[in-house]
């Protein structure tokens, strides 16, 4: 297992190389994402260490925290009402895409049984916590293989595409505000390390979801707020963070993953590019209406994963505080309201539609 770690590992790193001399947007995530899902697909041995994504989002949490300084936190605080419009926004549009896979996949499996099937659309078209929504379409007697296929495959398409659009459109560079210390400083970066680490375990404990990145999020954030940064994190361990997220991500595809109802999942790439136009149209109406740049909005309210469009907007600098603020306020809206939703439309005493 930890040779094929490392082998894993190696080749991720020489992907990032290969991107980084093709000036590719984020090298250090797409390239050992690509490179891994490939490898992963031919049958290759990969593998990924769990504490090692953990610690990937450690680092990516607790660096994307200190950009919430008082001013931007008053930028933010603002925008309440966007947030509850994109939260509103992403579970419509995750339920359409669920009637919409609902329409053209029941027929065509009708060696799965209607109740279950419908828990399989459902979940797989909920945009947002992908391990989590697995689990529920569990316990509601889905298909999981097609579920998590289903989010593992539109993750990847977003966190493929939308940074090569961002680049070849020129959007970077987009900060209103100077956010977070610069400089990193070993005493406050030990200290830091040490409370955000805290602050992971603290959710972990607590069952949270993604309890290392939201953990010391919410801690980095707290000395950001406070004034007190302690220290820039540096830039060699968000590589390393962004390159050991990618590999978990990456080692999810198998050769099987093909096999695995090629139909459903061209479906699903058909609609995850549906689903990132019409969240991009979405952004430029609430771009209107806040007066913030459309690729700030476009990252915030896309249907991809919260630490990789953080990392995308911090990489390119597209408003991070904004991008994160919206993510995250989603991925709870969607954790606490899908589960009841999927009861009240389609419960134990209702006939499956």
């Amino acid at each position: 297992m930890t040779l094929r770690v490392l082998a894993t590992l190696l080749l991720a790193l020489a992907a990032a190389g290969a991107c980084l001399a093709l000036h590719t947007p984020l090298p250090w995530m797409i390239g050992p994402l690509l490179a891994v899902s490939l490898a992963s697909i031919a049958g290759a041995p990969t593998a990924s260490y769990t504490p090692l994504r953990n610690a990937g989002q450690w680092a990516i949490g607790m660096a994307l925290g200190l950009y919430f300084t008082p001013q931007m936190v008053g930028l933010v605080a603002g925008l309440w009402w966007a947030i509850v419009l994109a939260i509103v926004w992403a579970l419509g549009l995750g339920w359409l895409f669920a009637q919409g896979l609902q329409a053209l996949h029941a027929k065509r499996m009708p060696h799965v049984p209607l109740r279950s099937m419908r828990a399989t659309t459902y979940f797989s078209g909920a945009i947002g916590g992908a391990s989590e929504m697995t689990l529920l379409a569990e316990r509601a007697g889905a298909r999981t293989d097609l579920v998590a296929a289903a989010h593992s495959l539109r993750l990847v398409l977003v966190t493929v595409a939308i940074p090569f659009a961002m680049q070849w459109s020129g959007l970077h560079g987009l900060e209103l505000h100077a956010a977070g210390p610069r400089e990193v400083r070993w005493g406050g970066l030990a200290l830091l390390v040490l409370a955000t680490g805290a602050g992971g375990v603290v959710m972990r404990l607590a069952g949270r979801t993604n309890p290392w990145f939201i953990g010391p999020l919410l801690v980095s954030m707290g000395f950001a707020v406070a004034g007190q940064p302690l220290s820039a994190v540096p830039a060699w361990l968000l590589n390393a963070a962004q390159l050991v997220i990618a590999v978990s991500l990456g080692v999810r595809f198998s050769r099987e993953f093909l096999h695995t109802a090629p139909r459903w999942l061209a479906t699903v790439a058909l609609g995850t590019l549906g689903m990132i136009v019409l969240c991009a149209g979405f952004a430029w109406l609430l771009a209107w209406g806040t007066g913030l740049h459309p690729a700030t909005l476009i990252l915030g309210t896309s249907p991809g994963g919260i630490a990789e469009m953080a990392i995308t907007a911090k990489v390119l600098q597209l408003g991070v505080p904004v991008v994160t603020a919206f993510q995250v306020c989603r991925l709870v809206a969607v954790l606490l309201i899908v589960g009841p939703m999927y009861g009240r439309l389609y419960g134990a005493g209702k006939k499956p539609q």
